[in-house]
């Protein structure tokens, strides 16, 4: 029944009902008198069913039926303490209040003891389904069927044994709007309320409303036991606290940096547990955003130095006064950098000494050993002789194998910079400078090692504060006044007299003492020719990598390259072989692809560590000239003099050797001009 169609007559739709189940057909104004829903529930309900028939209840069974209703659980769980209530309200009104579930299946019946022996004989009872084929035109069906609130009116029902009853029926939605139930108020015809059917419908309202709000409150603790999985899983510390600076969320990583309970503080305000340094706390006052800050925060008079950022909480586009801090320990951020950027972490000791020679051997064993250590440690040798490969592999050998490994060359910096690249500076401590500061290269090496390459350029005043370092284990950066605890090794190179340096008051005796505690001496590679095949090897296996192509080198090579006493010892043969390689189109290096210097057969003198090459008669005489002739800029007499030779002599030697004298005077005219 609509309810535009309140007061209802109920002789009138009987005398509708019996037309139609006698002919099977209404005249159009007599339908339009009937509710458009029951009408088309009537031509449904005509061709499968005898209305003066009364169907035989089939309940399921209660096996199945438990199935059911353990299906349904959660809507009978919401409800049940709405069908209490309203039938609490209707009690004694000779009504009952059913519960069926999305299928049509009865799954609660609760109402007045005068009803509901009735209700079980019409086969309103639990595990019946009440379908339309079976049932004829009923509340139930047509909620389903029409998915909207519906009353159905005693001679509204196909079935007659039905006439006597007034049932109104709303359905039950989940949040995707898809049927769960149907509720439903039976009452007896001459107990029938127009009013019955707002009830019902504020009732299934109320149960659809409780429904999406578990369902929304089930989601929302879902997302938050994500969220809190996530903040206790990375590894990451994480900070919230709210406008009124309260502190919100800590995660486990979070009170494990700072050394705090996150338990013990939730709740507590910010600043009665942590204290920031100044440039944190403007950017909380200015509600600004902060990233990757390496700060200090103090933690009851304890100061964590720690890398955070810093994001202002936002609801829509209003900042709500809230914020979220990400923070990591200062040492975990260095050793991630050293890992992603040390590209010579594979560096070992057998691949930075390689060969058999008992120079060799004895230098390997002593590194291992040197390894171990803690103290300071001097590389000395001739440039490129590898002092930079075996620093790293003493480093990878040690404890600090896995700390980082910062690396400078004390010769590219100039001395003015020296103390502020070498100590860092604190925060604001110069106009002009980032006012975050910077970090000390020993901060950066902090519990790895510290490798300076050429220290003899250190600047007197960094040498004085790398033996402080060494001595006391602290740093004081420039404009601070906070000493930072350091735990560095620090590995030096050199190919410097120091002994020299020392005696000319350019480097310290005392470092250099301490220095010369642990000190190796890397043999140049003219000593060893033995091992050039083993290193020219180690070299085209790197090559062909590169390269994509197969390397070798022919037998009289090796005896070349075994012969020349390579004066830019590793580094010069790595240079050699790369050029070399590159013109070996077939992959054979053999003598014409290397250059003539290397080729010609000649002997080496060493002077003061200089490698010089022993020159032929006609070499030195032409250097002779050469050198006569610069210096007496061209003029044939002064050069005759000076070379105790006659000057019929010297034309015919500057003929034979093809020296043109107007050229040095030239240079004379030239420099005079100028």
């Amino acid at each position: 029944m609509q309810p535009t169609a309140y007061p209802w007559d109920l002789d009138e739709l009987r005398q509708l009902w019996q037309t139609f189940v006698h002919t099977r057909h209404l005249p159009p104004a007599a339908q339009a008198r009937l509710d458009p829903a029951v009408w088309r529930s009537w031509q449904r309900c005509v061709p499968r069913l005898d209305p003066y028939r009364t169907p035989r209840v089939q309940p399921l069974a209660e096996s199945a039926f438990q199935v059911v209703r353990l299906r349904n659980t959660s809507l009978l769980a919401v409800a049940r303490p709405v069908i209490e209530d309203l039938h609490q309200f209707m009690e004694g009104s000779y009504c009952a209040v059913v519960l069926t579930d999305g299928a049509g299946c009865i799954l609660d019946v609760v109402g007045d003891p005068e009803m509901l022996p009735m209700l079980q004989a019409r086969g309103w009872q639990r595990g019946v389904y009440w379908n339309e084929g079976r049932w004829g035109t009923n509340a139930v069906a047509l909620a389903l069927h029409e998915a909207m609130p519906v009353q159905v009116v005693g001679p509204e029902h196909y079935l007659a044994m039905l006439h006597d009853l007034a049932v109104a029926a709303a359905p039950i939605h989940d949040v995707g709007g898809r049927i769960l139930g149907v509720l439903s108020i039976l009452t007896r015809l001459p107990n029938a309320h127009p009013h019955t059917l707002a009830a019902v419908m504020a009732a299934a309202r109320a149960i659809t409303n409780q429904i999406q709000t578990d369902h929304y409150l089930q989601e929302a603790n879902t997302r938050y036991s994500e969220l809190h999985s996530v903040f206790e899983t990375i590894s990451e510390g994480v900070l919230a606290w709210n406008e009124a600076g309260v502190l919100t969320h800590i995660n486990a990583r979070a009170g494990a940096i700072l050394g705090i309970s996150p338990t013990g503080v939730l709740g507590r305000p910010l600043h009665a547990v942590l204290r920031f340094a100044p440039a944190v706390q403007r950017a909380i006052e200015g509600h600004t955003p902060l990233e990757d800050l390496t700060t200090t925060i103090t933690v009851q008079d304890r100061a964590v130095p720690c890398v955070i950022s810093l994001r202002p909480m936002r609801e829509g586009v209003r900042l709500r006064g809230g914020f979220i801090m990400t923070l990591r320990p200062l040492g975990q951020v260095r050793a991630l950098v050293h890992r992603l950027v040390g590209a010579q972490a594979m560096i070992t000791l057998d691949t930075a000494l390689v060969g058999q020679t008992p120079a060799i051997r004895r230098l390997r064993q002593q590194a291992r050993r040197v390894a171990q250590g803690w103290a300071p440690v001097l590389i000395r040798g001739e440039d490129g002789v590898g002092k930079n490969p075996l620093a790293r592999a003493i480093h990878n050998a040690g404890p600090r194998g896995g700390g980082p490994f910062i690396a400078v060359n004390c010769q590219t910096i100039p001395h003015e910079l020296m103390p502020a690249e070498f100590l860092g500076y604190a925060p604001g401590a110069y106009q002009g400078l980032p006012p975050d500061g910077r970090p000390s290269k020993f901060e950066l090496a902090d519990g790895g090692t510290l490798f300076l390459d050429r220290v003899e350029a250190l600047s007197l005043e960094v040498q004085a504060a790398l033996l402080e370092v060494l001595e006391v284990g602290h740093v004081l950066r420039l404009g601070g006044s906070r000493p930072i605890p350091v735990d560095v090794r620090v590995i030096a190179s050199t190919s410097a007299d120091l002994e020299q340096r020392v005696a000319e008051g350019s480097f310290r005796a005392d470092l250099y003492r301490r220095f010369r505690v642990f000190t190796l001496w890397v043999p140049p590679l003219r000593e060893r020719p033995q091992d050039i095949p083993l290193l020219a090897q180690r070299v085209l296996d790197r090559l062909e990598r590169q390269l994509g192509r197969a390397l070798h080198l022919r037998p009289a090579v090796v005896e070349v390259l075994q012969r020349y006493p390579w004066p830019g010892n590793l580094r010069e043969l790595e240079h050699v072989l790369e050029r070399a390689a590159l013109f070996a189109e077939d992959g054979a290096i053999g003598l014409e692809h290397l250059p003539a210097s290397i080729r010609q057969a000649r002997r080496w003198v060493v002077q003061q560590g200089d490698v010089k090459p022993v020159l032929t008669l006609a070499e030195a005489e032409r250097e002779a000239i050469l050198r006569a002739a610069q210096a007496c800029q061209g003029r044939v007499k002064c050069m005759a003099e000076t070379l105790g030779i006659s000057r019929t002599t010297l034309w015919r030697r500057l003929k034979a050797l093809g020296v043109d004298v107007q050229a040095y005077r030239r240079s004379r005219r030239d420099s005079v001009s100028s």
